[in-house]
């Protein structure tokens, strides 16, 4: 396996549960930092919305791994943040035999 080009920077964001005062609660978002990756394209796909046709895009994230238990290790209910672009994180796996390297599988969502 070839040693990924880690040339984007992307804000790894935990969610926290806020109640909001009715007996319910908000999702809001805490930052952890920011990881170097390389971000890639997998699988798209078109499906129906409601009006219009989706389209729906998976991507491939390659970074350092940390150590299980740190809190910069991602976890499937995180997602990665550049800018306007969030990417939901789906599964995370060793890249390697020798585990320097995470995959994350994420799907990218609309933020409107």
């Amino acid at each position: 396996m070839s040693v990924p080009m880690l040339n984007r920077q992307l804000v790894l964001e935990s969610p926290v549960r806020v109640p909001d005062g009715a007996g319910g609660f908000t999702i809001t978002w805490q930052p952890f930092g920011t990881l170097w990756a390389e971000v890639s394209a997998r699988t798209g796909r078109e499906t129906q919305g409601e009006a219009v046709p989706l389209a729906q895009v998976t991507y491939k994230i390659r970074l350092r791994a940390a150590p299980y238990g740190s809190e910069m290790r991602p976890k499937p209910e995180q997602r990665f943040v550049e800018g306007a672009r969030v990417f939901r994180i789906k599964a995370v796996v060793e890249d390697d035999l020798t585990g320097r390297f995470l995959t994350c599988l994420a799907d990218e969502e609309v933020v409107a």
